[in-house]
């Protein structure tokens, strides 16, 4: 393999690593933002569901339901614009842009 087929074999790798890479952050973030969505609204309004365990009105059990159909549609949307971003992904090149340094050496001096 030539040293030009090596570099373009590479690059092509640190494309598609780079692009998993994004693929996968903004995964987490989905899920992030929909977990957190569902936990505003257990905070604020689980005392519609919550109550004696024994002892549970139709009402609360009514909003329980409701609050699990909420729950399901709000992760079914999500888990669905999670797959879609490989896809649009798939539009584009991405490369993680590297951070380098260079520290200058300056020899020193001898008097």
């Amino acid at each position: 393999m030539s040293e030009d087929n090596y570099k373009k074999v590479r690059e092509k790798k640190y494309k598609e690593e780079s692009k998993q890479r994004l693929s996968k952050a903004l995964k987490k973030k989905i899920e992030t933002t929909m977990i957190g969505a569902l936990s505003t609204i257990e905070q604020h309004f689980s005392f519609l569901w919550n109550g004696d365990a024994n002892n549970t009105t139709k009402e609360q059990e009514y909003m329980k339901n409701l609050y699990n159909k909420i729950r399901s549609e709000i992760l079914d949307k999500g888990n669905n614009q999670a797959r879609n971003i490989d896809i649009e992904l798939s539009q584009y090149d991405v490369e993680l842009l590297r951070f380098s340094i260079k520290i200058p050496v300056i020899p020193p001096k001898y008097e």
